[in-house]
């Protein structure tokens, strides 16, 4: 796949999205938001690819917000169908990925960019990261789902902090509120992040899928997440993946899932 905006690299089953705007600060505009979505469909498409890591390109941002230029002289009715369509076309794509996704948070991650971070499953950082929603001092609120995840991930109290004082926090800060997992030095993020994947790739494809699934309708109105659990728990047992756990732990063996 070849981006103008963004790298994209595989091997052994993990690929890796950089966002390659560095004289932008890996800023979001329409193209790269297309292209991500691209990429993350292309990816998660792929059968062989069983774990995502995105991170910015450079040692000073992930994505340091959106591109302002691009909308600061949109309607109101341009601004509502901007937040939807791209909450569509990657923030809410990425977090119902069947694919697992690691943010590797490597130096600001601001508005749109901690948007982004928080739209992955799970985000690591660089002890260098600064993380914020500073949008309410442009006169707008977050419209990429940061509303919404934040006060999910930090508790409303924290989230309404954030999103109202338009202040960053720093890596240690954000893993003490539970917006990231672990903190590392720049130089060990992205080898944590793929020690991570990993991990997550000796596991059974199918299952992690149906778990992001399950955990995923927690949290959406109208859907009562313990009856996905149940439904997606019982598709399990009829999965090649079942059979060979339960199989490998029987023999006292690991398990070779064929992922399916």
């Amino acid at each position: 796949m070849n981006f103008e905006n963004i790298l994209v690299d595989t091997s052994n089953g993990l690929a890796t999205i950089t966002i390659n705007r560095p004289k932008k600060l890996n800023a979001l505009n329409k193209a790269t938001i297309e292209e991500l979505h691209t990429a993350f469909d292309s990816l998660n498409n792929d059968s062989s690819i069983k774990a995502i890591i995105i991170t910015g390109s450079g040692e000073k941002a992930f994505v340091a917000g959106a591109d302002i230029s691009e909308f600061a002289h949109f309607s109101v009715a341009e601004g509502a169908e901007l937040a939807r369509k791209g909450q569509e076309t990657l923030f809410d794509f990425v977090e119902n990925l069947s694919t697992p996704v690691i943010a590797a948070v490597n130096g600001f991650a601001l508005g749109g960019g901690l948007e982004l971070a928080m739209s992955c499953h799970f985000r690591i950082a660089s002890d260098n990261a600064k993380m914020g929603l500073p949008e309410v001092s442009l006169g707008v609120i977050p419209g990429y789902g940061g509303t919404q995840r934040l006060p999910q991930l930090v508790g409303k109290g924290k989230a309404m902090e954030m999103v109202m004082t338009a202040g960053m926090i720093s890596a240690e800060e954000a893993k003490d509120s539970g917006l990231v997992n672990h903190v590392t030095t720049q130089e060990e993020l992205i080898p944590l992040a793929e020690k991570l994947a990993s991990k997550i790739m000796r596991n059974s494809s199918v299952a992690i899928s149906a778990a992001i699934k399950a955990v995923n309708d927690n949290f959406k109105d109208g859907i009562n997440g313990f009856e996905t659990e149940i439904t997606e728990f019982g598709n399990c047992f009829g999965t090649e993946d079942f059979k060979e756990g339960t199989t490998a732990f029987l023999e006292k063996r690991k398990p070779n899932f064929p992922g399916a």
